[in-house]
C-alpha cells in the first residue's frame, strides 16, 4: 500500500516536470498489474522539484515578517491562523508525502546497493526539508513517520528533531565522501535540478544545512559551550561563493509551456503574485534608508513639511542605508531590484544612476495596498495585477522580472546567508573583528547575488516622436552594468567597509541577512525574528502575558534601545502610530510563534495526539502562539 502510494506520488511530479529519457522513466514495473518499484536515481528529479512548495508557504511568512502585507494570506499577517484551513501547510505536505516515502525509498534503495552518491543527496535533501519543518511547525512526527500499518502518529518534540537533522546531514557527508564505484552516466545530472549530481557541492550543502540549523540556536544560554563550536567548523567546510548557491532550475517557457507547473510559482504566468500580495511598508523603509522616529509618549510619528516622500522625521541611524543619493555609497541599489516601483514606466533609465536613485518606492501595510505614504505596486512594477498577455499592453509583464519571473530558479540557499549565519555567531563569541568580516563578505556576497539575477527590460517604443509604454515587456528597470557599479560604491561606503567595530552592532547582522533573504528566504528571517522574540520589551528568560503583552498590546522594545535588533519593526499591536490593532482574541495577546500542522492531516485524523503536546495542547485555540524550543533561552517548559 505505501509503495504504491508513494509511485503515485512520483510519477505526477514526473509528468508535472522534466525528468528523464522515456525508456528509463517507464521501465518501473516488477508487478505486471502496478507499479510497485523504480530505480533510485528516478525519484530524484520529483523530489527535487517539490522544493516549490517552500514558495507556496511564503505567503504565510512573508507578512509574518513584514517582507509582505497580504489581502489573501490575512489570517497570518494578522498572527492567528485557526485550525480549520490548509493555508500554509504545504511544506508539511512535501516533506510528509510530496518527498516522503518517495525520499525513504531513493536513500534505502542507495544505501543497499552502495550508491553512495545518490544516498548522501538523498539524506542531504532530507535534513534540508525537516530543518526547514521543524523551524516553520515545531513539534513533529518524527520516530512514526512513514511506519506501516499506525493510525495514529505521536509527536517528538524539537530538540530530538534538531538533533536528527544534524544527524541525517553528517551521514550525507560521510556518503557523499565515500568512493563510490557506481556508473551512474547520466542519471544524476540529468535528474539532479540542483547540482546535477556533484558530490563536493552537495557536501557543502550538507554543511549549509547544520550552520542553518544551528543559527536558529544562537539565542540560546548554552550556545557557547554545546553548539557554536559545531557551527563554525560546519561554516568553514560549507559554500565558498555564489556559485555553491543551491537553487532548484526551471524551465520557464510562460504560456507555451506544456505545464504551469514548468514556470516558476513567483511567475507572471502563474500569477501567484497578484495585487493580494505587496510589498510591506517596513521593507521599504529599511531598503530606502527611511525608518522613521516615533514619539514613545504618544507612539505618533514626527511629521515634516515640505517633501511628500518623506513626509516623516527618519531615524537619525539608519542600519542598511540612507537617503543621500549625491554621496557615492550611500544608495542601497537592492532596493531597485528586489523590490518594485512604478517610476520609469516605459523603462528608458535603465542605465542613468542617477535617475534609477531617485525613484521612489511605496509599500502597504499589513492587509491593505496602502501604507503611510502611497500605494504598493505589484511584484512586477504595476498597478495592476499583472498577467502574461500581449507584449504591447504596457499593463502586463511578459515574464516577470528578478527572481518573480517565469524562469527564475527557486532559491533555496546562498553564500552570503552562511556569511550572515557565521558573523552572528561570532559575534555572540565576541570575536568583533572575525564577525565584522563575515558580515562584510555576506552583504558583497549578496550584492553579486542579486545582480545574478537581473533581466533588463525592453525601452517602450517612440511613436510619432512621443515616448510611449508600447512594446514593453516587464524585466527589471535597471542593466546589470549599472547596478555592478553602484553595487560597488554602496560595498565600499559608510554601511559596509565603512563600518567599524565601534559602531558594528547585532542590527547590522541581522538586518542585512534579513535584506539578503528578501523575499525567498522569509521562513529563515521568521526564525531570527521568533529567536529574538519580535523585540518584545519583558524582563526574565521569555515573554509571557503580562509581562511583553496583553489582550490588546504588545510591549516592543523603542529602536533608541541599543539591545532592539531589528530598528522600525513594530507589530501590529503595538503602540505606534499605523498600528494598535490588537491580535484576534484566541491570541491571549501573543504574537504567532508556530504554523499549526496541515489541518487535512493532523486534525482530521491524528487529534489525539495534538492533545497531548506541552506546553501548549495543539488542540487549544492559541497553539499558533506556543513558542517552539529553539526560541526559548533554556529547555521548554512542561506546563
Amino acid at each position: 500500500m505505501i509503495k504504491k502510494i508513494s509511485i503515485s506520488v512520483l510519477l505526477l511530479a514526473s509528468f508535472m516536470f522534466i525528468t528523464t529519457s522515456c525508456e528509463d522513466y517507464l521501465d518501473v514495473n516488477k508487478n505486471v498489474d502496478a507499479p510497485d518499484y523504480v530505480e533510485a536515481y528516478l525519484y530524484l528529479a520529483g523530489i527535487t522539484q517539490q522544493y516549490q512548495g517552500m514558495y507556496w508557504d511564503i505567503r504565510a511568512t512573508g507578512p509574518l515578517t513584514q517582507m509582505m502585507g497580504t489581502s489573501s494570506y490575512t489570517t497570518f499577517a494578522t498572527h492567528y491562523y485557526s485550525s480549520g484551513s490548509d493555508a500554509g501547510g504545504e511544506i508539511w505536505r512535501v516533506v510528509y508525502w510530496l518527498q516522503g516515502m518517495n525520499l525513504e525509498n531513493l536513500i534505502n534503495q542507495s544505501v543497499e546497493a552502495e550508491n553512495w552518491t545518490l544516498a548522501g543527496i538523498g539524506y542531504a535533501m532530507k535534513a534540508y526539508s525537516w530543518d526547514q519543518i521543524t523551524k516553520y511547525h515545531g513539534e513533529l512526527i518524527l520516530k512514526d513517520a512513514f511506519v506501516p500499518g499506525l493510525l495514529s502518529h505521536k509527536y517528538d518534540y524539537q530538540d530530538t528533531i534538531y538533533k536528527a537533522v544534524r544527524d541525517w546531514a553528517n551521514l550525507a557527508i560521510e556518503y557523499l565522501s565515500k568512493p563510490d564505484a557506481t556508473v551512474y552516466g547520466t542519471k544524476l545530472s540529468a535528474n539532479d535540478y540542483i547540482y546535477g549530481g556533484d558530490p563536493e557541492k552537495w557536501k557543502k550543502f550538507a554543511y549549509g544545512v547544520i550552520v542553518r540549523n544551528l543559527a536558529s540556536l544562537t539565542n540560546k544560554t548554552d550556545f557557547s559551550t554545546e553548539y557554536a563550536t559545531e557551527l563554525l567548523d560546519a561554516a568553514s567546510k560549507t559554500f565558498t561563493s555564489n556559485a555553491d548557491n543551491a537553487t532548484v532550475r526551471v524551465a520557464g517557457g510562460s504560456a507555451a509551456a506544456a505545464q504551469s507547473g514548468y514556470n516558476n510559482f513567483w511567475g507572471v504566468s502563474r500569477a501567484n503574485l497578484s495585487r493580494v500580495y505587496w510589498q510591506h511598508e517596513y521593507a521599504v523603509q529599511v531598503f530606502t534608508g527611511t525608518v522613521p522616529t516615533y514619539d514613545p509618549a504618544t507612539g505618533n510619528k514626527t511629521t515634516v513639511t515640505g517633501n511628500t516622500y518623506y513626509p516623516y522625521q527618519l531615524a537619525a541611524t539608519q542600519i542598511v542605508c540612507d537617503t543621500i543619493i549625491t554621496v557615492p555609497g550611500h544608495y542601497d541599489p537592492r532596493v531597485a531590484v528586489k523590490l518594485a516601483t512604478t517610476d520609469d514606466a516605459a523603462y528608458t533609465n535603465l542605465d542613468n544612476a542617477y535617475a534609477i536613485k531617485k525613484r521612489r518606492y511605496y509599500g502597504g501595510s499589513f492587509t491593505g495596498l496602502t501604507g503611510p505614504i502611497g500605494t504598493a505596486p505589484s511584484y512586477y512594477g504595476r498597478n495592476s495585477s499583472s498577467a502574461a498577455t500581449s507584449t504591447n499592453d504596457a499593463a502586463h509583464d511578459g515574464i516577470g522580472r528578478w527572481i518573480y519571473r517565469d524562469d527564475a530558479p527557486y532559491i533555496l540557499m546562498t553564500y552570503a546567508e552562511m556569511k550572515f549565519c557565521l558573523s552572528e555567531a561570532l559575534w555572540k563569541l565576541n570575536r568583533m573583528g572575525e564577525a565584522l568580516q563575515a558580515f562584510k563578505d555576506g552583504v558583497m556576497a549578496d550584492l553579486d547575488f542579486t545582480g545574478n539575477y537581473i533581466l533588463t527590460g525592453k525601452q517602450g517604443k517612440i511613436v510619432n516622436g512621443v515616448q510611449t509604454t508600447l512594446g514593453v515587456t516587464g524585466g527589471d528597470k535597471l542593466t546589470k552594468a549599472v547596478f555592478t557599479t553602484m553595487a560597488g560604491e554602496y560595498a565600499s561606503g559608510p554601511y559596509v567597509d565603512g563600518l567599524t567595530e565601534a559602531n558594528f552592532t547585532l542590527s547590522h547582522i541581522m538586518m542585512q541577512k534579513w535584506v539578503a533573504l528578501y523575499p525567498w528566504g522569509a521562513t529563515e528571517a521568521w526564525v531570527d525574528m521568533r529567536k529574538y522574540h519580535y523585540d518584545i520589551a519583558y524582563t526574565g528568560d521569555y515573554p509571557a502575558s503580562g509581562n511583553g503583552w496583553d489582550l490588546s498590546i504588545v510591549t516592543q522594545k523603542w529602536d533608541t534601545d541599543p539591545s532592539k535588533v531589528y530598528k522600525g519593526l513594530y507589530l501590529s499591536p503595538a503602540q505606534v502610530q499605523s498600528r494598535k490593532v490588537a491580535y484576534n482574541t484566541f491570541n491571549e495577546g501573543s504574537p504567532c510563534y508556530r504554523i499549526r500542522p496541515r489541518y487535512n492531516s493532523e486534525y482530521m485524523w491524528n487529534k489525539p495526539s495534538l492533545e497531548g503536546l506541552k506546553p501548549i495542547s495543539g488542540m487549544a485555540p492559541n497553539y499558533q502562539c506556543s513558542i517552539p524550543w529553539f526560541a526559548y533561552p533554556g529547555n521548554m517548559p512542561t506546563n
